[in-house]
């Protein structure tokens, strides 16, 4: 029998869990299987009461299709460099939301960080899990947090809800919050080929008691989509894809060609 101890906590009594062969035990016994994907299970029923928990198969085979093709590689430069500036080799890094891992296997490859990953949905830890071997993933909401009080380094929130009193909790009094969020022009042109009336994308709401925001990079550029596949695949990857009814769905099916505004945000922030 192998036992380490790993970087979550058990969700029913918030005591360490340690990895014993294929599941992560508590001292209380509360114990939780590791799939046969590679990830483990720590959301508890009454966590979430939504029907669809994350992304579904649909949305996380587009997003791996579009992030493929490299669209996004100035983002994931960016969080990557912010990483390297800020966090020293040996550090523990959670990325919350972490989807199928696209921001967090590049972090991965950077230094000998311990990187660990949750995301709600299953869909996208199934991807995450098989393609980084060497990280540890969960599913977990990001507003109870599978990380004992004041254990994480540097926390990594790309494009994902921002549960600050929970970052706040998890992170270490010296630790750093990097978020990844779209600024006003973000897929400017792909909302005016949907909607009559487009609108620009406003602040994302802070906070600023418990987190000092340190210094903001800002990224505009614009994509050529020379295929309905890049298009409908960037469309599926956005909540834009469930709250837009046929009609409007139907003039992007049209489209062969778009060129789209893509603006980031990637903002560090201190733990006060």
């Amino acid at each position: 029998m192998v036992c380490n101890m790993s970087c979550f906590i058990c969700p029913v009594c918030k005591e360490q869990l340690n990895l014993i062969d294929k599941s992560y035990v508590c001292p209380n016994r509360h114990s939780f299987d590791i799939s046969k994907d590679g990830y483990v299970n720590l959301l508890m029923s009454q966590q979430s009461s939504l029907k669809r928990h994350g992304d579904d198969k649909l949305m996380v085979r587009a997003r791996r299709e579009f992030l493929e093709k490299g669209f996004y590689e100035p983002l994931q430069r960016a969080l990557c460099e912010t990483v390297s500036d800020n966090v020293n080799s040996g550090g523990n890094i959670a990325d919350i939301g972490c989807g199928e891992g696209y921001y967090t296997g590049a972090v991965s490859a950077l230094d000998e960080y311990a990187i660990s990953g949750i995301d709600i949905s299953k869909d996208a830890l199934k991807y995450a899990s098989k393609s980084l071997k060497n990280s540890s993933f969960a599913v977990a909401s990001a507003f109870s947090l599978p990380y004992a009080d004041c254990s994480v380094d540097c926390m990594l929130n790309v494009f994902a809800p921002s549960a600050y009193s929970e970052f706040s909790r998890v992170l270490k009094d010296d630790g750093i919050l990097i978020k990844a969020v779209p600024l006003e022009y973000h897929l400017w042109e792909l909302k005016c080929a949907l909607y009559d009336v487009p609108y620009k994308n406003k602040p994302e709401k802070r906070d600023d008691d418990l987190f000092k925001l340190v210094s903001v990079k800002e990224l505009k550029y614009k994509i050529n989509l020379t295929c309905n596949d890049d298009i409908m695949n960037l469309f599926r990857m956005t909540p834009y894809y469930y709250k837009t009814g046929r009609e409007e769905t139907q003039k992007l099916m049209n489209l062969n060609e778009l060129q789209v505004t893509v603006h980031f945000g990637v903002e560090l922030y201190e733990k006060r």
